[in-house]
């Protein structure tokens, strides 16, 4: 096409003649575009074409703003409008039904008919259906492609399947009867479609059209296979009038809740936020939404300025915005999550959350409680968006959600619940206390009720009747909370008689968990009301759990190692289990999230602390060597090949994987090895954070001997379970209330940053779906165990008669050995001693030969030179000797150590025999003449240094 340059682009320079100021600048900038971009120039349209256009356009958009009104009112942008498309539609639908449903003849409606009739038979009286469905589509919906697109090859594919059946039907006539015989059967697309298969046999064209009519309504109305049953009973429900959500006009309830909903029968919030939330899911789609990482890619961690280690549901925020008065019960969070659950799946919704129910108690007033029966559909656990490619390029596959089947459906009130109402309504007439219950939630373990009082009320009235509610229901477990935090009520929590089970499936399916694709995420549990709570063990970051015997600890140890199975790939998070009691963790041996064998020994899991703080000082090392404050921007830089090692270096850096280790029993590990186990956890908790390493501690016993100050002070999240006492509760969580649980899963937990602890119950995984899910972990990848990080040290042989004094004894023999002067009242200045403890020391070394006898008031010799201070040390502990120890001596080829023991041998045969001194002393003067006397550890004669400029290894020291 050949195109013409503007004149003015050619002819004028961008140097010359040009003005000044802003004129310039859009001059220059527009002279630019002309010289990149040619013009090309459009002879306008005839003023008779131009009018004929604009009277369609015209006349399409008054047609298309019509259509757009129907219903619900959509407005889509005029940039992506296709009116004119859609108004020829129309115009299509008018002609085609115009001569085949009236019967319309002659001339052109002839016409018409030959091409509709004459290309799908009598199929052709359902051609205006299926092009005002199109029609419709683009005029209300015309920026949705994917959508439209679908529906169209459905309607087509119908179509065409359609006119192959009316062609069997209609007697399968040929070409040679004449066209009329077509025209009555399924038209000239039928003859072609389904005449060579009715050939070979009319059976197979009529089943295989019959399934792609089928298929074609499923294509069209969206709908999965394993859906049809839910669709059909929605749809047999929607008939019949038993939809649950069109508002009821003749509720019994005196209470009106109309002024709750719009017209179309919700709730006037979610009719609010609907086009939000559609908006939201539309930018959301096609990215990972679990961390700053993908969303920004130059965001990083320190950007966020308020972290919750608990996932919130955002109903929350609008249930608040706008709450529900007095006397009707609050939508939980359970409730909202299954209606945007079902809204998402394309499942009928219930619409309104609550169903006025009027209960009236023996006592009292009027209580209206709500019901409410959430249906929360099966669906998976939500998927990774990014590919699952380990190191080595090695797939790697999640375990199945069904792995986690879903638990029993949660009840929202009982005959329990109305008779705790009209107990509560008579404790409070009885006292004279001028406040009412205006509602409770059910959660699986204890239910909620709320308490509002009446203006010029202390809070103190109803605080005070603890007892007397307690008495008043026949519970012992009656906790107060006042208030509610978020609320202007007060919240009595009292037990169930009907407990419920909480599934881990179900919490992983939540709504909350499948707003986060991080690998940290684990399943708490559900809370009072009933909504599913989520944690994200990244941000906790280190999780203290404690309770009771038999109060749940370790089936919350379970859930939260499972759910990390569920979510995470080896190489995104990696554990350490220590496991004292030896059958709690086994389970999980072998998984290859695992860095090493489960350790059962208190003494390796001290090793293996210790390794871990040889781990966070590497990873801090990494860190500070390439500038960065998180081990998320690390890796993030090395994903983007921001982190590069230095010239020459054949390193190959790698993005590290979280850390978490697990301790099932810390109480064990404490009686062990206190001092080393509280200092590696100090540690760790202080500095290992930012290096992707978390701690969760867990212990039977929350006593201050196990849970020590320094410990608490840097774990910040805690997991109370049921105590024994309210010590041990203050222990834990710093305040009382945990000796109030019920066990078996009832815990409060305090993440890092609240002031008030969340009761919540404990989520459930059973043995069957561990192994399921340790198998198929198991069959994809094995374990790769380090051989760094439990090693245990040699046991010590440390002599009996030393006990706990080897600490000050190493001192005093390098004391003595050094300054080369045994006494006993040098040893009580120098190392703060009283005389029965220096004389005690002086006595074993005596025994171990490094000091002679005693001889009176004189000091004592000193039989150890300072060459052999570290093979005595080593001899002392119980070490193997230096590596250097076992090289002959200089003086006399006797090897060092070997002069030691001799020593020392020679010391104990002295002390023995102290009667007859003379002999004794004599031959140990002879043995100490014969032997070769030690010489100064530098030799002047060394090649290469003089004897002026020299300086020895001993002078190094400075003593």
């Amino acid at each position: 096409m050949a195109t013409r340059t503007s004149s003015a682009a050619k002819g004028t320079h961008p140097s010359r003649g040009k003005p000044s100021g802003p004129s310039a600048r859009s001059s220059s900038s527009a002279t630019s575009k002309t010289k990149q971009q040619p013009v090309t120039h459009e002879e306008p349209l005839p003023l008779p074409a131009r009018a004929i256009k604009g009277l369609w356009m015209g006349t399409a958009h008054i047609v298309g703003a019509a259509v757009r009104k129907v219903g619900q009112d959509v407005h889509p942008k005029r940039e992506v409008r296709r009116d004119g498309t859609g108004f020829f539609l129309i115009l299509v639908v008018v002609l085609v039904a115009t001569v085949e449903w009236w019967a319309l003849r002659g001339g052109f409606w002839n016409g018409v008919h030959a091409v509709s009739a004459g290309t799908f038979g009598w199929m052709a009286l359902i051609v205006p259906f299926i092009v005002l469905i199109g029609a419709v589509r683009l005029f209300r919906y015309p920026e949705e492609h994917r959508a439209n697109n679908r529906i169209g090859i459905g309607l087509a594919m119908f179509l065409l399947s359609a006119s192959a059946l009316a062609h069997l039907i209609g007697g399968r006539p040929q070409l040679s009867e004449g066209y009329d015989g077509l025209w009555a059967a399924g038209g000239m697309v039928g003859f072609v479609l389904a005449s060579p298969l009715a050939s070979i046999t009319v059976y197979l064209p009529f089943v295989l059209y019959s399934l792609l009519t089928f298929l074609s309504i499923l294509i069209v109305t969206a709908t999965p296979i394993r859906h049809i049953p839910a669709r059909l009973r929605s749809l047999y429900e929607h008939m019949m009038g038993q939809d649950p959500g069109a508002p009821r006009g003749d509720d019994s309830s005196d209470h009106d809740q109309r002024y709750l909903y719009d017209s179309e029968g919700r709730l006037k919030d979610s009719a609010k936020t609907d086009k939000r939330t559609k908006r939201e899911r539309k930018k959301r789609r096609g990215r990972n939404a679990s961390s700053a990482e993908e969303n920004d890619p130059e965001s990083l961690v320190g950007d966020e300025a308020f972290e919750n280690a608990v996932i919130d549901d955002p109903s929350d925020t609008q249930r608040t915005a706008n709450p529900v008065p007095p006397g009707v019960r609050r939508p939980t969070q359970s409730e909202l999550a299954a209606e945007k659950i079902k809204r998402d799946q394309g499942l009928p919704t219930t619409g309104a959350p609550t169903e006025a129910i009027s209960t009236v108690p023996p006592a009292g007033p009027e209580v209206t409680v709500a019901r409410v029966q959430p249906q929360i559909p099966a669906v998976p656990l939500p998927p990774r968006t990014e590919q699952l490619q380990l190191a080595g390029d090695i797939s790697y596959t999640l375990p199945p959600s069904d792995y986690l089947p879903a638990g029993s459906p949660p009840k929202e009130r009982s005959e329990a619940n109305d008779a705790v109402v009209a107990a509560l309504t008579h404790t409070l007439d009885q006292f004279k206390v001028e406040a009412k219950v205006t509602g409770f939630s059910r959660g699986p373990t204890v239910t909620r009720y709320e308490i509002a009082l009446a203006p010029g009320t202390k809070v103190e009235r109803v605080t005070a009747l603890s007892k007397n509610i307690s008495y008043a229901v026949a519970s012992s477990d009656v906790r107060i909370l006042s208030p509610i935090p978020g609320k202007s009520a007060i919240g009595i929590e009292i037990p169930n008689s009907d407990r419920e089970t909480v599934s881990l499936g179900d919490v992983l399916r939540s709504n909350n968990a499948r707003k986060s694709e991080h690998p940290m995420i684990m399943g708490v549990g559900k809370d009072v009301e009933g909504g599913y709570v989520v944690a994200n063990l990244a941000k906790t970051p280190h999780l203290l759990v404690a309770g009771a015997t038999g109060a749940g600890k370790s089936s919350f140890v379970n859930s939260m190692i499972t759910s990390i199975l569920m979510r995470a790939t080896p190489d995104e998070v990696r554990m350490i289990m220590v496991d004292p009691k030896r059958v709690e963790l086994t389970a999980y041996e072998g998984v290859p999230h695992l860095i090493t064998p489960i350790i059962t020994s208190p003494k390796k899991a001290a090793e293996a602390l210790q390794w871990v703080v040889r781990e966070m000082d590497t990873r801090y090392d990494d860190l500070a060597n390439f500038g960065f404050k998180h081990i998320d921007d690390f890796n993030k830089g090395v994903r983007n090949g921001k982190v590069v090692p230095p010239a020459g270096s054949k390193r190959v850096i790698r993005p590290y994987p979280y850390l978490l280790v697990i301790v099932d029993e810390l109480a064990d590990l404490m009686m062990v090895a206190p001092r080393d186990v509280e200092d590696s956890i100090v540690r760790i908790t202080q500095l290992a954070r930012a290096a992707g390493i978390h701690l969760v501690l867990a212990t039977q016993r929350p006593s201050v001997d196990v849970v020590t100050g320094l410990i608490k002070a840097n774990v910040p999240s805690r997991m109370a379970f049921a105590t024994s006492s309210v010590t041990d509760s203050r222990v834990v969580l710093d305040q009382p209330g945990a000796e109030k649980l019920i066990g078996q899963g009832d815990a409060l937990f305090l993440p890092m940053g609240a002031s008030k602890p969340i009761r919540v119950q404990g989520a459930w995984v059973t043995e069957s779906e561990i192994h399921r899910v340790v198998e198929h972990v198991k069959g994809q990848l094995q374990a790769n165990y380090r051989d760094d990080v439990a090693v245990q040290a040699p046991k010590k042989q440390i002599d009996a008669d030393i006990g706990d004094d080897l600490d000050v004894l190493l001192q005093a023999t390098e004391l003595v050995v050094t300054t080369q002067f045994g006494s006993t009242s040098m040893l009580q200045r120098k190392l703060r001693v009283g005389f029965a403890k220096a004389g005690r020391l002086m006595d074993l070394l005596e025994s171990r030969g490094v000091v002679g006898p005693s001889e009176g008031s004189k000091a004592r010799d000193v039989l150890v030179q300072p060459d052999d201070l570290a093979v005595t040390l080593a001899a002392m502990r119980g070490d193997d000797p230096p590596a250097d120890s076992d090289a002959m001596d200089s003086a006399g080829g006797v090897p060092a150590n070997v002069r030691t023991a001799a020593l020392a041998d020679n010391a104990n045969a002295n002390h023995g025999f102290k009667e007859g001194a003379s002999a004794g002393n004599d031959e140990v003067a002879r043995d100490l003449e014969s032997r070769p006397q030690p010489v100064d550890y530098f030799d002047g004669s060394s090649s290469g240094i003089d004897d002026g400029g020299g300086e020895d290894a001993w002078s190094l020291t400075g003593r």
